[in-house]
């Protein structure tokens, strides 16, 4: 009887003893490899119920020279907008574009998709580039702002500068490795893509407002791209592969002990400080206007005001009185040549 004990429980521990998580668990009929769990199935009309109990809608403002353009392309918006039931409105006294559900529209979603639409053409985003995201389900789009991560206005427009690039190179790199729409207007950043892409595109936005320049982060997608076409290393870190850049800060300033003479001065270094600068009222003990009081005070300034009023006074009546000083020998000669050359002339002319 032991030793059947014994082979028993040997059996039970070679074998695999179930968990008791899933000791009491079904199968499910959706546990199976087959079946994508993120996928997005298409929302047709049939699936809505009817119409909407309520009504949905979004405005936004958009810039004043953008009028005349959005006054062209209204009648290509609306067309757009009412193969998805979606109702919209340019107000251009108050500068709003405003878009509504309808009973018309059987998609939830239809509404956040139409305001994305509206705030793409706010930012100079062009109607054709814009209309694709009411089409597509997998494109999203972000607006970054930039205008607040610096105070200098030629700092920012550096810095704005150095992410479009040379004839937009910078800015043509970032689209081919994020797969999005990227474009620089004004005080924003649009973009265009799925939801990886774009949250790439905001990282290397910020940065590069925050003194980080595009190129470093241009050149750690291309060696993700890269690595992530080896099946072997998908599934590692890739942190040994990627670049680690270092802040660099230039010295500009000269050093605390450096002489004059490295820097082409004649002067020798002096270790001791610059004698201090007297004060004011040094300067007023040393002159004896401290211990005047405020009315003999007044009266020093106002019979200085005068001194010095009369001393230009008295160049300008100099100035003045040059006009009547009779002309020197040199002078009379000139004006007689003067005179001469002119008669020859109207002479000649009349001849």
């Amino acid at each position: 009887m032991r030793e059947e004990q014994t082979t028993g429980t040997a059996q039970l521990s070679e074998e695999q003893v179930p968990s008791k998580k899933n000791r009491y668990r079904k199968p499910k009929p959706w546990d199976s490899d087959d079946i994508d769990h993120w996928k997005e199935d298409p929302f047709s009309e049939k699936d809505s119920s009817g119409p909407f109990l309520e009504e949905s809608s979004f405005a936004t403002l958009f810039p004043a020279y953008r009028e005349q353009y959005l006054r062209q392309i209204w009648p290509l918006v609306t067309q757009h907008l009412q193969k998805t039931g979606i109702a919209c409105e340019l107000n251009l006294i108050e500068g709003t574009m405003t878009v509504r559900t309808t009973r018309k529209t059987y998609d939830p979603f239809a509404v956040f998709r139409a305001r994305d639409f509206i705030k793409l053409l706010a930012r100079s985003v062009p109607v054709q580039q814009a209309a694709r995201i009411l089409y597509d389900e997998k494109l999203y789009c972000d607006i970054i702002k930039i205008s607040g991560y610096v105070r200098s206005r030629d700092r920012f427009l550096r810095r704005r500068e150095r992410l479009i690039g040379p004839n937009g190179s910078t800015l043509k790199a970032i689209e081919l490795l994020t797969n999005c729409y990227v474009l620089v207007q004004g005080n924003t950043v649009a973009a265009m893509g799925d939801h990886k892409g774009l949250k790439q595109v905001r990282r290397i936005v910020e940065e590069c407002m925050q003194n980080v320049h595009p190129i470093y982060n241009i050149k750690r997608l291309m060696i993700k791209r890269e690595l992530a076409k080896d099946p072997e290393l998908a599934k590692e870190n890739w942190e040994r592969f990627l670049p680690q850049f270092k802040k660099r800060n230039q010295k500009r300033r000269r050093g605390k002990h450096q002489t004059d003479q490295q820097e082409g001065g004649s002067k020798a270094y002096e270790p001791f400080p610059p004698p201090q600068r007297p004060r004011k009222i040094d300067l007023m003990i040393e002159s004896g206007e401290y211990f005047l009081t405020e009315q003999q005070r007044d009266q020093k300034r106002k019979t200085e005001r005068e001194r010095k009023s009369e001393a230009v006074a008295l160049e300008r009546r100099k100035e003045r009185a040059k006009v009547w000083d009779a002309p020197s020998h040199e002078q009379m000669a000139q004006a007689r040549e003067k005179r001469r050359r002119l008669l020859e002339q109207t002479s000649s002319e009349a001849v």
